[in-house]
């Protein structure tokens, strides 16, 4: 076990490395000039303008060459240091990524638990009661091919602009300043529902399809007719079928956790919702390298870190994995 999770490890780190790298190579790749941007806000005269463009351009290490800022990268990464916002001025990118990054694990991790847990339970009774199959097949169709945004616009226009129900942006109430009261927990929780019913809704889609389908495949595998031969119970047969259709469905959760981050984004967008997709969104808009260079570096450590436990977690479900693990020693 020691070697298998040694090898994972040296994987994710290169892994990494990789997607750091390339985390720091698209955005310098975007057309314009950051520096630019931030002072065509000010009213400035021609002399003065170069002098102040190039103070920044010093002062965010652009008149360096590639090489060398890519080192200065590293080296401040490793010192923690996720240098300063370019939109934002001076505040560094961390307090800002630690701003809004409550607002997205808020809203990704039950969605993403929850319609996981949700989905399997669904599709395995859709697979044993054909009645509640005829429903769930063409809903869960439905639903999984349903784009995040097109269905946050959906929930947005009959839940909060016609029905008056749910409010339509934004983290909380305009009218309210951060506090630890009920009325203020209450406007958290009433604009965190629509985003979070958003992703919730096209995850568990696909993973109720996924479950009914692998369902029925155990419950036709030859063990099954073993077992059923062996005059064993169907509850019994059931919950095998279960726990094999289980585990396609764990690996399909590391798979799916970058997707739906992708999801999370545009649905964020379309809500104003305050978390690490808005903040892209605001970091393109103004062109700041360090901010998106922050946030995406946010999301590699997160995907990576949920893949290796799930890793970890399927070597607890799967006995298969640990009996390989002995054979390969």
């Amino acid at each position: 076990m020691r070697r298998y999770f040694g090898r994972k490890l040296l994987t994710y780190l290169l892994t990494f490395v990789l997607a750091v790298t390339i985390d720091w190579v698209i955005p310098r790749l975007m057309p314009g000039n950051p520096i630019k941007g931030l002072l065509a806000k000010f009213s400035l005269q021609p002399g003065g303008y170069d002098a102040i463009y190039n103070v920044y351009s010093r002062a965010f290490g652009f008149d360096l060459p590639w090489w060398k800022q890519y080192l200065n990268f590293w080296d401040a990464l490793v010192h923690g240091n996720l240098g300063i916002s370019i939109y934002s001025y001076p505040l560094p990118v961390r307090t800002i990524i630690a701003h809004s990054v409550l607002y997205s694990l808020a809203l990704l991790l039950p969605a993403i638990l929850l319609s996981w847990y949700a989905g399997n339970k669904v599709g395995a009774l859709a697979a044993r009661r054909k009645i509640l199959d005829n429903t769930v097949l063409p809903i869960g169709y439905t639903l999984t091919a349903t784009p995040y945004m097109w269905l946050a616009l959906l929930l947005a226009f009959l839940l909060a602009s016609e029905a008056h129900w749910l409010p339509i942006s934004g983290g909380y109430s305009y009218s309210l300043q951060p506090s630890f009261t009920w009325q203020f927990i209450w406007s958290l929780l009433a604009h965190w529902f629509l985003p979070f019913l958003t992703l919730f809704l096209v995850g568990f889609g696909g993973w109720a399809i996924g479950m009914r389908n692998v369902i029925i495949y155990e419950l036709e595998a030859d063990y099954s007719h073993y077992l059923q031969a062996l005059g064993a119970p169907q509850r019994l047969i059931r919950r095998y079928a279960f726990r094999n259709a289980l585990l396609p469905q764990i690996t399909g959760l590391a798979l799916q956790l970058g997707v739906i981050v992708g999801g999370a984004v545009v649905t964020e967008i379309a809500f104003s919702y305050p978390g690490l997709g808005y903040l892209i969104l605001q970091a393109i808009q103004n062109q700041d390298y360090f901010l998106l260079q922050g946030i995406f570096l946010f999301i590699i450590i997160g995907v990576l870190v949920a893949n290796f436990l799930i890793d970890i977690a399927y070597v607890l479900v799967d006995p298969r994995t640990r009996v390989g693990m002995q054979g390969a020693q």
